[in-house]
């Protein structure tokens, strides 16, 4: 079988396309959001043994999921949910969230940008971080995440896309180890 990412990117691209043509505002950030209630609820373990019942049909699963949302979603969101009902791909719909998610990030000059640090930080002091980071990734608007991780010991580990920035003292004694070991 092929692998779920490689089945998401169409139907991530089509929805991307579908909310790039409707031009409504806010429309993106209505159906991101909507996937990622949608996202929630599939992954319950008692509905994929529903979804995986023969005896249940596409449109009682459907249903069933439909009145487990709100009521004000966006159609392109509904109309993607039918689409993975009626083609057995409900199993992608996180993957398709991830992938909108980059898309739309993509669009918008937006980067993710994940703050590991061992202690709280102050506003203050994440903007300052940011400021630095605005410098080594130009052209991108970034959207902080700060996680507290005891773990680092010191420092700040941030990531951003597929690059990592470790400044973080369980690094710093990670490659001195490796230094002295080798």
């Amino acid at each position: 079988m092929a692998e779920i990412s490689t089945i998401a990117r169409p139907y991530a691209e089509a929805l991307i396309s579908a909310v790039k043509d409707n031009k409504e505002e806010g429309l993106a950030d209505n159906v991101l959001h909507a996937l990622e209630t949608l996202d929630q609820i599939v992954v319950d373990p008692a509905l994929q043994d529903l979804v995986s019942d023969p005896h249940v049909s596409s449109e009682e699963i459907y249903s069933l999921l439909r009145g487990m949302l709100p009521k004000e979603i966006p159609s392109e969101a509904i109309r993607l949910l039918k689409l993975l009902i009626e083609n057995g791909r409900l199993e992608a719909l996180p993957s398709i969230t991830e992938q909108f998610k980059h898309l739309l990030h993509q669009d918008r000059s937006e980067a993710e940008v994940l703050i590991e640090t061992p202690f709280p930080l102050s506003q203050e002091e994440v903007d300052s971080l940011l400021k630095a980071l605005e410098r080594k990734f130009p052209n991108l608007k970034l959207l902080p995440t700060v996680q507290i991780d005891k773990s680092l010991i010191g420092g700040v580990k941030v990531s951003v896309g597929d690059k990592v920035l470790d400044g973080t003292v369980k690094a710093r004694l990670a490659e001195m180890h490796a230094a002295l070991t080798s």
